[in-house]
């Protein structure tokens, strides 16, 4: 998937220290950093050194450059029998905002939901992140107010 000169592409290993920096802005961005326990050798083993990833990753890459990311896994067993794809992280590097990037990578979720016969992507997005929720509202996006995000910290 190509727009000007953005290329949208599924996440390689050599491109897990530049993925590592956009989740580390983001973890500032979501005021977690904190708390943010991960490192480039994290990602690198995690998504793709692993036979079975703990998450899978789709770039934006500008000549080279990995401009923004989106981060997901699956959730094999769902009601309807049927996978489902959780979106954990998206993320548009400042300097490449305004360019539909955010949009791209999301269209790009949606393919491969359909192509894995997903029935739903899933995500959160944090109560004070209105450009967030506007973004995911133009899309098509809908507020799932049927259920409650719970936590259990250990």
């Amino acid at each position: 998937m190509n727009e000007g000169n953005i290329i949208i592409r599924k996440a390689v290993e050599k491109d897990s220290e530049k993925i590592w920096v956009l989740m580390r802005d983001l973890a500032v961005f979501e005021k977690y950093i904190d708390v943010f326990a991960i490192t480039p050798e994290i990602v690198r083993e995690s998504g793709f050194r692993k036979s079975r990833p703990d998450f899978y990753c789709i770039v934006a890459e500008d000549r080279g450059e990995i401009a923004g990311m989106l981060v997901y896994y699956f959730l094999p067993y769902t009601a309807v029998n049927k996978p489902a794809i959780y979106l954990k992280e998206l993320y548009v590097d400042e300097k490449y905002r305004g360019q539909k990037i955010g949009e791209q990578l999301m269209n790009a979720l949606h393919e491969e939901a359909k192509q894995n016969n997903c029935c739903q992507i899933k995500w959160t997005v944090a109560p004070w992140n209105d450009a967030g929720k506007k973004f995911y509202e133009r899309l098509g996006a809908n507020e799932n107010k049927d259920w409650l995000n719970y936590e259990w910290n250990l």
